[in-house]
């Protein structure tokens, strides 16, 4: 029996790549939840941000 072909590796081997699937929907909820975020907040930013008005005068 070759030491690769052990089932030791086959377990470790479907137990990262499940962990690797987990990590990877962590990953793209993350990027999702930032994308909702950023087109809510490009969506509201110009009722949320008045117009800058020039403050600075005689000084």
């Amino acid at each position: 029996m070759r030491p690769d072909r052990h089932e030791i590796y086959g377990r470790r081997r479907s137990r990262n790549l499940g962990l690797g699937l987990v990590l990877l929907g962590l990953v793209l909820l993350t990027f999702a939840v930032t994308l909702v975020k950023l087109s809510e907040g490009a969506e509201q930013s110009p009722q949320a941000m008045p117009q800058a008005t020039e403050t600075r005068g005689a000084g």
